[in-house]
């Protein structure tokens, strides 16, 4: 019952932003729940470098494709591709966002729109258009989104209005989609990581990791690891009754 209920067997999964941090890490637990894959990300270098990493440790099929998640006839191109190649591609992590850190008097029109056009516009081009493909192929599926407890919270000692209000649209993004897709048969949840340990956050000033560390009641960082189970579990057979669902992983940062 376990291994069936967790199983990605015979699936495909696209993952955008999976060239490296949070996106890799997960990837590699998508393939070893027997999922093919499907990266997309901007550094070509960097997602063929993971994808040729995966094949070799999950031996399975990965597909790359060098896409910007703000191009929205990109994405539809790619996707069709990836249909095209490998089948019906099933479920989804859509994970892809930045992150600029400044006090938002300081912060800039393009910058502003630079946030919310990769972390909101982008995570609703993909879902919107990989919701499209199902639906017009009377397919199920399942999608998770990568909000964030910035979402929920204010973060501190940064600040990043930018980042908290994307996130935020993210999470509700989430729910209006299951609510609209459910009768469909396509189920959309989120993860709603804390403070992570990846190669982003490794070169943010230490003082600031050391009291995001402090402020979290399990006193230290998350890994992206600790993610992985949260998104198997939602794309798999074993949350075939939850949709709209957030589930924040923080190390309990959000309950103080």
């Amino acid at each position: 019952m376990h291994d069936e209920m967790f199983s990605l067997r015979g699936k495909t999964t696209l993952v955008t932003g999976g060239a490296r941090g949070i996106g890799r890490t997960v990837a590699q637990a998508l393939g070893h729940a027997g999922s093919d894959l499907v990266l997309f990300d901007l550094e070509r270098e960097s997602l063929e470098t993971t994808a040729d990493d995966l094949r070799a440790r999950t031996g399975r099929r990965v597909r790359t494709g060098v896409v910007d998640v703000t191009d929205h006839e990109a994405v539809r191109v790619a996707l069709d591709e990836a249909w095209q190649d490998c089948g019906p591609v099933q479920l989804l992590f859509n994970n892809a966002g930045i992150v600029i850190q400044k006090p938002a008097i300081e912060t800039s029109p393009e910058e502003w729109r630079r946030v919310i056009d990769v972390n909101l516009n982008g995570v609703f081009n993909v879902a919107q258009l990989f919701g499209k493909k199902l639906i017009d192929n009377d397919t199920s599926g399942s999608i998770v989104n990568t909000g964030s407890m910035s979402g929920t919270v204010v973060n501190y000692p940064q600040l990043q209005a930018s980042y908290n209000t994307s996130k935020a649209g993210v999470v509700h993004l989430t729910k209006s989609l299951a609510f609209e897709w459910a009768e469909c048969g396509i189920r959309v949840n989120c993860i709603s990581p804390g403070y992570i340990f990846t190669d982003l956050t490794s070169r943010v000033r230490e003082d600031w990791r050391d009291q995001w560390a402090q402020l979290t009641p399990m006193k230290r960082l998350g890994r992206p690891e600790e993610l992985a189970s949260a998104v198997v579990y939602f794309l798999a057979d074993s949350a075939s009754f939850t949709t709209g669902a957030e589930l924040i992983v923080d190390g309990g940062f959000t309950t103080v």
